[in-house]
Order: C-alpha cells, then structure tokens, then sequence
C-alpha cells in the first residue's frame, strides 16, 4: 500500500464515520479558547472545562485578567497541571492582547506566538478552530495516531508530523482532521495500550499490521 492510499483509505473512514469531529473543550469566544487551549497542555480537556467556568465568570475579559495577578489566577487552576507557570501565561497572554492586538485575538501565526504561553501547536488549534484557517496542530494524540497508523514515518518530532500531515492532507480537511486524529488518539489508539479490536482503521494500519497481525 502506497503512503497516498492509506492517506486516502483512512481519510475516507473518518468522513464516513467521524464527520461531526470537533473540540471538546468548552468556550463562548475566541479569547475563551486560547485560555482553555493554554491550560489544556499536559492536561485532560475535561479537567479543563472543571476549571474554566469560574475562572471565566472572574475574568470574562483580556482587560479583567490583565489587571490581575498570577497569584489571583494560581487559585482558580491549581488543580490543573503545572498551575504556576500557567497562570504566569494567562496574565501575560492578556496583557500582551490588550496592549498589541485591542484586547482581540489575532489571527495570523507570527502574532500568535508572541503571546506569552502560545506555542505552534496553541497556535494552530486558534487557527484552525476559531478562524477555520487550514492548519494541523500537532499534540501528542495526533503525533502518536499519525506514526502508529503509518501516516508518517517515524517522525521525531511534532513539527516533523505537522509537515507531513499537511503535505498529504488536502487544505479543505486539515482542521477536521485535526480532530480526527486527536479524539482517535484519545478514546480509540490510546497511549499504553491501542483498542486494536474496535478500531475502523486496522486494515490499513501499519501497527496493527505489525504487531497484531502478524504476531
């Protein structure tokens, strides 16, 4: 099987059976988003949603939260992990909004990453989910999905995955795929042990291949 049919084959399944894919974290705007995408590094999206409608209710704004302290937002997040450094980004994320950008978020990735607490794959979520701009972020769901399934080979890296996932998925279906890959990673190919036996992707799946299959 050739990279571009297998590219195909699975991307046909996930249309058939996963159309609706999108985020599971839970926000009213843009700048709700980014906040709930920077707490959800290294952490479940639904411990994220636990924490956020408090934290939005105190700081319904970039301008609210910017007028506070790390400290003040330390209280609502702290059952979130590494709670100190993010409350440091989400401070200077808003203050970096309202003095750069009006208090808006921006939508191109070069001011993106200016934001304290926003790396390429924060970055590219804000793209593709709030501005439906093509884009592929890369988390550890996707770069473990795309590596197990064959989508690419072996890629060391999450930026190395971003390329090819682009280079192969066509632009109208990056975002949705995104969300493919991440939910697939999250409830079907987990991490210590892939539930192989319900999967809709085994036949054109390079692990399953490799070691159920073949075993």
């Amino acid at each position: 099987m050739t990279k571009e049919e297998r590219y195909q084959k699975v991307l046909d399944w996930f249309e058939a059976n996963a159309e609706s894919a999108e985020t599971e974290l839970h926000y009213t705007n843009n700048y709700q988003l980014l906040v709930a995408v920077i707490l959800s590094a290294q952490c479940t999206d639904k411990r994220v949603n636990m924490i956020t409608p408090a934290l939005f209710e105190t700081y319904p704004t970039p301008e609210v939260m910017a007028a506070t302290t790390p400290e003040a937002v330390y209280e609502y997040i702290r059952s979130c992990s590494y709670p100190n450094n993010k409350a440091k980004n989400l401070v200077g994320m808003s203050r970096k909004l309202v003095s750069d950008f009006k208090g808006e978020v921006p939508t191109d990735i070069d001011s993106l990453l200016t934001i304290p607490g926003v790396g390429r794959k924060t970055a590219n979520v804000m793209l593709a989910v709030a501005f439906d701009i093509p884009a592929m972020p890369v988390d550890t769901h996707v770069f473990r999905v795309a590596n197990r399934i064959g989508l690419t080979d072996n890629s060391k890296t999450p930026l190395e995955t971003e390329r090819e996932l682009v280079r192969y998925i066509p632009r109208e279906l990056l975002a949705k795929a995104h969300h493919w890959l991440i939910l697939h990673g999250r409830y079907i190919c987990v991490s210590r042990k892939p539930k192989c036996e319900v999967c809709g992707l085994r036949e054109w799946c390079r692990y399953y291949a490799k070691n159920v299959m073949k075993p």
